[in-house]
């Protein structure tokens, strides 16, 4: 792992595949890390396979970055993006094909919204329409992190208080990071994403939204289903995969 000051806050990060590949970024999701989204279920390997430079970022609050407490401080255009960016800048990376997932892939549309000239290409994993309306009761989620115990939780705040616990993460720093990524972006915002793009959702995910209604606003969006998985499980799927190295090798 790597470290590097984000306008003040500590940003981990990994490097893998030769310095003059082209360079592919990763964004995590939320209560993951760049070794549970990416290198476990086998994504830089395969990435560094097929011949690319992968940048994985951990998330300020999440994996080996800087746990902060102030909802104030994980506004995903704000500040999450704006991490990312300055992970390119610390890399002297002028473009790169950005990869996020779930709220990695709400990032991924703030960087692409806020810095297009910096984003190759664009691949939405786990995020529909979601990015535009929103599916998921952040209050009731922080409230499950912040409490001693999930007993008394179900659905959505239940299930990501078990992969917090799982992930080992800081309750308290996801229950803030909760709380202050969720803005949206408009539909208007959305079309402005000119560049290539990848809209990646398992069939039976009930939090993403609607892959196809995405794609419609994107103006060179297609869409990629990955059959029988949820939210959870679509994450390492190889359909997801293939389809992403399909993409990779054909955008323009």
């Amino acid at each position: 792992m790597h470290v590097f000051n984000s306008d003040g806050v500590s940003i981990a990060y990994r490097l893998a595949g030769e310095p003059q590949a082209q360079p592919i970024l990763l964004i995590h999701g939320f209560a993951s890390s760049s070794e549970v989204n990416w290198v476990n279920p086998g994504w830089v390997d395969r990435l560094v396979k097929e011949g690319r430079r992968v940048i994985a970022i951990d998330n300020r609050g999440h994996g080996g970055s800087e746990r902060l407490y102030d909802a104030a401080l994980y506004d995903s255009r704000d500040y999450m993006a704006e991490d990312a960016r300055r992970l390119l800048d610390h890399l002297d990376i002028e473009r790169a094909d950005v990869m996020g997932y779930s709220m990695g892939a709400r990032i991924t549309a703030f960087l692409a919204i806020n810095h297009p000239e910096r984003v190759r290409s664009a691949i939405f994993g786990g995020l529909g329409s979601a990015a535009v309306s929103g599916l998921v009761d952040a209050e009731e989620i922080a409230a499950a992190l912040e409490a001693p115990s999930p007993i008394g939780f179900t659905g959505q705040p239940r299930a990501f208080r078990a992969f917090a616990d799982q992930t080992g993460s800081d309750r308290l720093a996801l229950a803030a990071c909760m709380r202050g990524s969720r803005r949206r972006a408009s539909e208007d915002e959305m079309a402005t994403i000119g560049m290539a793009s990848l809209v990646a959702i398992g069939t039976t995910d009930d939090i993403a939204g609607s892959g196809p209604d995405l794609v419609k606003l994107l103006p060179r969006g297609q869409f990629l289903p990955i059959p029988g998985r949820d939210h959870m499980r679509a994450v390492g799927d190889r359909v997801y995969m293939d389809g992403v190295v399909r993409f990779l090798n054909a955008r323009t």
